[in-house]
């Protein structure tokens, strides 16, 4: 009669999961799988005019010819002053903001891979990856991958325009999904990034698609509206994105 009554109950609560479950149409779906960050980029260029504000507030305007990094995070920058030429080198955690232009080199490397994948044809800007704007960093106190000690460094914010509740990090040294490709054509499928770096209140944290699900409930949950529309089991990694910034807006109002 107990194993009746357990049998009974555990399909109850699986069939309110299921019940749960939102299907999406095509037009959704790929409405979803838009990327809306902005593309990471690795190298500054040496020939525009960067700014770094300081965290005592002072501003500082150069050409940066040199970036240190460590596990593909900066940690120092050397900056030559636009109007004296000095040469100046900051510590990370020295700075509170930095602006900068992407190099013309890495610019040109992310065209060439994104014409050489169908799926970010679809699914990204190219603009993106042309961009003359500016690219923000701040000072971010992180783990690396959470496994390291907490250090401060420069990380570029990926979602501008709607990073006010859950900000999103370029994660140099992520990893993308694999796809299949014949012979010189294009990629068929794959080149979904897997990683970033978050942060939600104090918290930030390095977040893997493995780990989505298990913190969906932090980054979403405290938004009743939008996890009813977009329940954990009814979406997928490759929508981040787009839930990031339907998140936003919802509980912006």
């Amino acid at each position: 009669m107990k194993l009746k009554t357990l049998l009974l109950a555990l399909f109850l609560v699986s069939t309110a999961s299921f019940a749960q479950k939102v299907k999406y149409s095509k037009e959704e779906i790929k409405k979803m799988e838009q990327y809306l960050f902005n593309e990471g980029f690795n190298t500054p260029s040496p020939k525009k005019t960067s700014t770094i504000i300081l965290k005592d507030g002072s501003e500082h305007k150069g050409f940066c010819n040199k970036i240190d990094t460590k596990k593909g995070q900066i940690f120092e920058v050397s900056l030559k002053d636009s109007i004296s030429k000095k040469s100046m080198v900051f510590n990370a955690d020295q700075i509170g903001e930095m602006y900068v232009y992407p190099s013309n080199a890495e610019k040109f490397a992310k065209v060439a891979k994104y014409m050489g994948n169908i799926r970010s044809i679809g699914t990204k800007s190219l603009n993106k990856s042309t961009t003359n704007g500016r690219i923000h960093f701040v000072n971010q106190t992180v783990s690396l991958k959470n496994k390291k000690d907490d250090q401060e460094f420069l990380m570029q914010v990926i979602n501008p325009g709607f990073d006010n509740i859950i900000s999103v990090y370029h994660d140099p040294r992520a990893k993308e999904t694999g796809g299949v490709s014949f012979g010189y054509g294009p990629q068929l499928g794959g080149g979904v990034i897997k990683s970033f770096y978050v942060k939600k209140g104090d918290k930030v944290m390095w977040l893997h698609k493995d780990d989505f699900e298990d913190n969906y409930d932090f980054l979403f949950g405290d938004n009743a509206e939008f996890m009813k529309k977009y329940p954990k089991n009814s979406v997928e990694w490759d929508y981040f994105s787009f839930l990031v910034s339907e998140y936003t807006q919802l509980t912006n109002g």
